[in-house]
């Protein structure tokens, strides 16, 4: 038999009293989201105030009222910050969730817009007017009035993102294709045939091309199965990580480091600023970016150059030849001369090569003279060594590269990256779900703008909101 006093002390079962049938609450949505919420501090960053200006000529001044572009806009915040990639899904979770509602600025009992409007609005004002490229800039220049953005260094890279394209919709190299039939008449398809003109439409396809996104790359890159993609490109301030930019190209890496130019460019145009230093990898190391970087734009490229010409045969390397710049001539280890042209011309010429070399060249009868020949040119009757016209640029980075200063922007390089896979594995941008290049721009915009919002309300904590702007408009 239990002993009764075993039950002292124990609480009574309780049971839940009233239910939901009350007709009348006291409640407001400001006292159930925390104080520490990361869409509270998301949003004492933004600030939208100059949206509707901004588009006002993208709506009519008659007929009904339309959705509020700032809720639409807060609402894909939202969705990026988040990783809910379905704007129906977003739409359900805006619904639902009581922060993303203070966010929005929706009260209990108003209505949530319809997946649909996005769709309409993102391919047509939004687009038109450039708004998403607006609302990223007016988040880098709170970045810049917070002290975030500090101008001495940027770093550079690019990264594959999966088109939303499949490889059994499209055509072969050299296979013929119908571009006006009405199957692939699609968004995306006009936008690509819009960029092309009347003999590249006639002519064979050049490459593999996909009939659901053509402007996306087929590309091997990664090292594994073969995929079509687009490159997102960062323009990031090393000081806190902070994207000055971005910009969205097939995935070719000739278009992503020319990116790089209209990215600086850009950046000096909005915010004047321009950095003391340029941190990217062997990929961006070439002649004629070093040579831009360094003769235009004065910045110190910590970037390896990119240099095909060592030798595999234990002969002498092209380091082992020294450049004298009075006499515009290669001097070889026996202290012969490699000459662009031993003989005088009547018409002066440049002897720059299509690849934008000069061929200096050692006289053949010396190399067949000298007792290092097997050390230097052991099959041909003479040496020869391509100079490039922006050589000079060249040696200033290989001077740069001995400095402490590189080996810290080598550790700062990794923070692009870091940025690459937070907006993969966090941001769930793995895969495009928008086609064609105005889409992959839109989706990577609108991903750096959550990144640069996250990292912003992180960084400045509870203080209060930003008042200056720390750039023109």
């Amino acid at each position: 038999m239990r002993n009764a006093y075993s039950f002292r002390g124990a609480a009574m079962m309780g049971q839940q009293q009233g239910g939901q049938d009350r007709l009348f609450y006291t409640f407001n949505l400001e006292d159930h989201v925390p104080t520490d919420h990361l869409l509270r501090g998301i949003d004492r960053c933004l600030d939208l105030s100059e949206l509707r200006s901004r588009l006002a000529d993208h709506y009519s001044h008659t007929g009904r009222p339309s959705i509020d572009p700032e809720l639409m806009i807060r609402m894909l915040i939202i969705g990026y910050s988040y990783g809910i990639r379905s704007e129906r899904r977003l739409c359900e979770e805006v619904h639902l969730n009581l922060a993303y509602r203070w966010f929005c600025r929706l009260g209990l009992e108003d209505a949530v817009p319809d997946h649909s409007t996005f769709s309409k609005n993102r391919h047509g004002r939004f687009r038109e007017s450039g708004i998403f490229r607006w609302v990223f800039e007016e988040v880098v220049r709170r970045c810049m009035a917070a002290g975030l953005v500090k101008g001495e260094g940027f770093a550079v890279d690019a990264s594959l993102v999966a088109a939303n394209a499949s490889h059994q919709h499209s055509i072969q190299p050299g296979e013929q294709c119908d571009w006006n039939s009405p199957a692939i008449d699609t968004r995306a398809m006009r936008e690509y045939l819009a960029a092309l003109d009347g003999e590249a439409l006639a002519a064979a396809a050049p490459r593999k091309v996909s009939l659901s996104d053509p402007h996306a790359r087929w590309t091997a890159a990664t090292g594994g199965i073969a995929f079509f993609a687009y490159s997102t490109n960062y323009l990031i301030d090393t000081a806190h990580g902070m994207i000055l930019d971005v910009e969205a190209t097939p995935a070719h890496r000739t278009a992503e480091v020319e990116s790089t130019k209209l990215m600086v460019d850009r950046v000096e145009e909005r915010f004047d600023i321009k950095p003391e230093r340029l941190i990217a990898d062997t990929a961006y190391g070439t002649a004629p970016m070093l040579g831009w970087i360094v003769e235009e734009k004065a910045i110190e490229p910590h970037i390896p150059v990119w240099d095909k010409t060592e030798r595999k045969d234990g002969c002498f390397q092209r380091d082992d030849f020294v450049w004298d710049e009075a006499t515009n001539e290669y001097r070889c280890p026996a202290g012969k001369p490699l000459r662009s042209e031993w003989r005088a011309f009547n018409q002066q010429r440049t002897h720059i090569t299509k690849a934008d070399t000069v061929i200096y060249r050692s006289s053949q009868r010396a190399c067949a003279e000298c007792p290092m020949k097997q050390q230097c040119c052991p099959n041909t009757a003479f040496r020869k060594i391509a100079r490039s016209v922006h050589e000079a640029a060249r040696d200033v980075a290989r001077q740069i590269a001995t400095t402490p200063a590189y080996q810290r922007s080598r550790c700062e390089r990794k923070k692009v990256e870091m940025l690459f896979a937070h907006m993969k594995s966090i941001l769930k941008l793995d895969r495009l779900r928008l086609r064609g290049l105005s889409g992959a721009t839109d989706e990577f915009t609108l991903a750096a703008t959550a990144q640069n919002l996250r990292r912003m309300a992180k960084l400045i904590g509870h203080d209060p909101p930003i008042s200056g702007i720390g750039a023109p408009a």
